[in-house]
């Protein structure tokens, strides 16, 4: 992505996960839909939606009544993203936002400085590997709803990226 690093590029990247997440999901979504699932305000999920069909992610889908603006992910027949695009475009955000919070880290809250980032290369047999991606997604499962449910939230609970990727050492 080319936006520029503001103070709000963790957020910004949550709630354009969420969206994408959402969409993929439902199908379709207009901003109003998406305020009421996410917690946010609908001018801020528009803003996003906009964003995320700017970068060519998702598109308008046929509106229903006339007057709400659905989005929707694009059509395969009509504007194809292969996997890996997306992929590597999550990549991209990921590292941005990672390289954007080691560059303020110290603006942080004492209580939010910190952060659990390790890598290890384990050997593992192909069964392993889905067995690993597949334990951490149960570990992160309990919290997931927290998404969609913001009274779910502890008061104190800020968005934070969860990132694994495991792969192969070719």
């Amino acid at each position: 992505m080319t936006e520029d690093l503001t103070s709000d590029a963790l957020r910004e990247h949550a709630v354009r996960t969420a969206l994408l997440g959402l969409l993929a999901e439902r199908g379709t979504l207009t901003s109003t839909e998406a305020a009421a699932a996410l917690g946010h305000s609908s001018g801020l999920c528009s803003f996003h939606l906009r964003q995320l069909a700017r970068h060519g992610l998702i598109e308008e889908a046929p509106a229903v009544d006339g007057r709400a603006r659905p989005w929707r992910l694009p059509q395969p027949s009509e504007a194809p993203l292969p996997d890996e695009d997306f992929g590597e475009l999550a990549r991209g955000l990921e590292d941005e936002s990672y390289q954007h919070w080691l560059a303020r880290r110290a603006q942080a809250p004492a209580e939010w400085r910190q952060d659990e980032a390790f890598s290890a290369v384990v050997h593992l047999t192909p069964a392993e590997l889905a067995a690993v991606g597949e334990a951490v997604r149960r570990l992160l499962a309990p919290y997931r709803h927290r998404d969609t449910d913001p009274a779910a939230r502890p008061a104190d609970a800020r968005p934070v990226a969860a990132v694994a990727r495991l792969f192969p050492l070719l």
